[in-house]
């Protein structure tokens, strides 16, 4: 749609780049989320301006971005992060519009790796505590200080109008990806039911009761997530988008459903939920 409106290359351009990240087999980071600052303002408004990813230079190379991103789940273990604009933008804030492509070790980035509650239990001796200890996840923030990016990385430069379509075509395919949820979720009903075999209370019925609601809401994230994907249309470049409204609910099932999910998983485990003995004060 840019290139159609602009004359610019933007497509061919990102093509290649895919090409590139299938044949070497890298992993991406989407980072969309700045820290926005004052929410009743836009970017250009901001006291600061590095409150969102803005480019502060550009040269017969490329464009140098400094800003921030938010929130960036598994950025540590990416091999390219990709940055795009957050919200809708005006034409003043066409310095802010700008999607780009950098290696995650780029010049100028910074990550401040965020903590986890459960953090300096799995720095103990023992494995018990550890958790996904080979895959699992992190967050960071990541500040960008005079970030280069070359022409060829650059796939929105100005064009704030596609801002808005950019953002809602990303959360329509991010929150339809939210049925990784219910892996977890899975993962929670069978520890669930184990310790109710433990207690020796499986066939009690108010314990069934709640593994099955468990498992009902689990599923319902699963199925509305599944439909988002089987009701998607071909766009114009060929790629299929997911059903928008369905990716919605499935969000909003995930901002509700997995709370409930622990909830009940509590109720059937206890006060060892809280209480228990990391392995290092076991032992």
């Amino acid at each position: 749609e840019i290139d159609e409106k602009h004359g610019t290359d933007s497509h061919k351009k990102f093509l290649d780049f895919v090409k590139m990240v299938q044949k070497e087999n890298f992993v991406m980071g989407g980072a969309m989320t700045d820290p926005k600052g004052d929410r009743s303002k836009g970017p250009s408004e901001q006291d600061d301006p590095d409150l969102f990813t803005r480019v502060v230079e550009t040269d017969e190379n490329g464009v140098y971005v400094s800003g921030a991103k938010a929130h960036q789940t598994g950025c540590i273990n990416s091999h390219w992060i990709i940055l795009m604009p957050t919200i809708r933008l005006t034409e003043s804030d066409k310095d802010w519009a700008i999607v780009g492509a950098i290696p995650a070790d780029a010049k100028g980035v910074t990550y401040i790796y965020g903590r986890q509650s459960c953090d300096t239990r799995s720095m103990e001796d023992g494995d018990i505590d550890d958790s996904n200890a080979k895959y699992g996840g992190q967050e960071a923030l990541i500040i960008l200080d005079r970030v280069f990016i070359p022409w060829d990385k650059i796939f929105m430069n100005g064009e704030y109008e596609f801002a808005s379509m950019l953002v809602d075509r990303f959360t329509c395919y991010h929150r339809r990806s939210y049925v990784c949820k219910t892996g977890l979720g899975d993962v929670l009903i069978g520890a669930a039911a184990t310790i109710a075999d433990y207690n020796g209370v499986p066939k009690v019925s108010h314990i069934k009761d709640k593994i099955i609601e468990m498992t009902h809401l689990n599923e319902t994230i699963f199925g509305v997530g599944i439909a988002s994907s089987h009701q998607g249309q071909k766009m114009k470049s060929g790629v299929f988008l997911n059903d928008d409204m369905l990716a919605q609910v499935c969000k909003h099932n995930v901002t509700r459903f997995p709370y409930e999910i622990s909830r009940l998983a509590q109720d059937i485990a206890g006060g060892l939920v809280v209480t228990l003995p990391s392995e290092k004060d076991f032992r």
